[in-house]
């Protein structure tokens, strides 16, 4: 691996986030403009502009005939939502999930991943596959649009009272954060994948595990840096659907639009759908029981999911390394942390549900 390599990866990482900043400042400043909701911005608007990159290089990656780093893009970037960024920005700060995130939007999270993992069961992502994907982000974001819209002139004010009228906040100069920020996006992703490939090559590893792991991560860069903001903020309910909305386009906007411009549609490997894919359905179902109890993710509970994503990363390392400690490490998390945390979450299940029936009302309280 040669510091050239780094260079060219560093250089299109950096590019992908500088891109997808602007296009989330333009894109979002855009919307409110419009009368869409702050929380369906963070939803639609914010989640899909974080995921960009992860859009640039799926797309990149397919059409180069890279399909393992375009589906491990994919997956490890949802893992990596869920388990690092929640993890992280809920140390920061407990989180507040909102009823709707909890009712709606996570069940539809759950669902598309259900749905996914049932398309990439006969080892590819086809093109009728990726039109029902693609047509279920394009009917999510209509839904949610029309349901923030119900707020009336509220986003609007809102603009007004924190944008003002500077200049940088014009029609004309969010129209360019958006365009300079498509083209940024375009640019890094070319640059990262050709150098992602080059560092698999010389490392010795496959390009699904380079996808899985260095790619999701630095892809995510956006996600991180919006959720992490926003917990410090004070803005919890948008660190949550950031993350939430994200995972929802990454499964349905970008797999389909991947799908459909890559000739012969998304390649799966084995392996992904034997382990990675079924560790992404593991971790999007512990959203639900988490999400809903008490519509807090309390610091314990994201100091859980940063552990789980170090021991994911581990074995990913150990596996494509062939290490000796490989079989110990999987008999401790087969044998023992899994099956503690699938009781703790249906505890936390079972007394949330317990204190809905015995206090009425009480979750439309909180």
């Amino acid at each position: 691996m040669s510091l050239l390599d780094l260079g060219w990866f560093a250089l299109g990482l950096a590019l992908l986030v500088i891109g997808a900043e602007l296009l989330v400042r333009g894109a979002s400043r855009l919307a409110l403009r419009f009368g869409i909701s702050p929380l369906v911005v963070g939803l639609t608007v914010v989640a899909f502009g974080t995921s960009s990159p992860e859009l640039a290089v799926s797309v990149q990656s397919g059409l180069a005939g890279q399909a393992d780093i375009a589906v491990g893009n994919i997956v490890g970037s949802n893992i990596f939502n869920v388990l690092f960024v929640l993890g992280l920005s809920a140390l920061i700060a407990p989180l507040v999930v909102s009823r709707q995130i909890v009712r709606l939007d996570a069940p539809l999270m759950i669902g598309a991943s259900v749905l996914f993992l049932i398309m990439a069961l006969d080892g590819r992502i086809g093109a009728f596959d990726g039109l029902l994907l693609a047509a279920g982000i394009v009917a999510y974001t209509a839904f949610a649009i029309r349901q923030g819209r119900r707020e009336g002139a509220v986003p609007q004010d809102e603009y007004a009272r924190e944008f003002g009228g500077g200049r940088l906040d014009r029609l004309p100069a969010q129209i360019a954060f958006i365009v300079v920020g498509l083209s940024l996006l375009v640019l890094g992703a070319t640059w990262l994948v050709d150098s992602a490939v080059a560092m698999a090559r010389a490392l010795g590893v496959s390009e699904m595990v380079i996808g899985l792991t260095i790619v999701a991560a630095g892809t995510s860069l956006p996600e991180v840096a919006t959720s992490v903001v926003a917990a410090l903020r004070g803005e919890r309910d948008i660190a949550v659907g950031n993350v939430v909305g994200s995972n929802l386009f990454n499964l349905l906007g970008i797999a389909g639009i991947a799908a459909l411009v890559t000739p012969g549609g998304l390649e799966v490997a084995a392996a992904l759908v034997r382990f990675d894919l079924p560790v992404m359905l593991a971790v999007a179902f512990a959203c639900l029981p988490i999400f809903a109890t008490g519509h807090l993710i309390a610091r314990w509970k994201g100091a859980l999911f940063l552990g789980f994503y170090v021991a994911y990363v581990t074995y990913l390392i150990l596996a494509a390394t062939a290490h000796d400690a490989l079989p110990a490490f999987s008999g401790a998390m087969l044998g023992f942390v899994l099956p503690l945390t699938v009781v703790t979450l249906l505890v936390l299940w079972v007394r949330h549900r317990r204190r809905e029936g015995t206090v009425p009302g009480q979750q439309d309280n909180r």
